[in-house]
C-alpha cells in the first residue's frame, strides 16, 4: 500500500487497523480500556477509547499499549 501522503491518512489508516483488530480479537472498546490499564494507561475508559478511535488521533504511547494490549507479536508498518 505504501506509505501514507497526509497526516489525515495515517490517522485514518491506523484508526481502521485498531478497530479491525479489535473486531478479530472480539474485544470490545471497554475490554479495551482494561488490557490497556494492565498496560500503564489507567486513565482510559470505553467513550476514550472509542473517541480515539473515532478521531484516529491519539499518542504514540496509545498505539503501542494498545498493540501490546491485543498481543500482537509481528506487528509490521506494512500492515497499515
Amino acid at each position: 500500500m505504501g506509505l501514507a501522503k497526509t497526516e489525515a491518512e495515517i490517522q485514518e489508516r491506523v484508526s481502521r487497523f485498531l478497530k479491525a483488530e479489535l473486531k478479530r480479537s472480539n474485544i470490545t472498546y471497554a475490554g479495551l480500556a482494561e488490557l490497556l490499564a494492565k498496560h500503564g494507561l489507567k486513565g482510559e475508559t470505553e467513550a476514550s477509547v472509542k473517541n480515539k478511535l473515532m478521531r484516529g488521533t491519539f499518542a504514540a504511547s496509545f498505539l503501542l499499549a494498545t498493540i501490546a494490549a491485543l498481543e500482537m507479536e509481528g506487528f509490521r508498518l506494512e500492515d497499515l
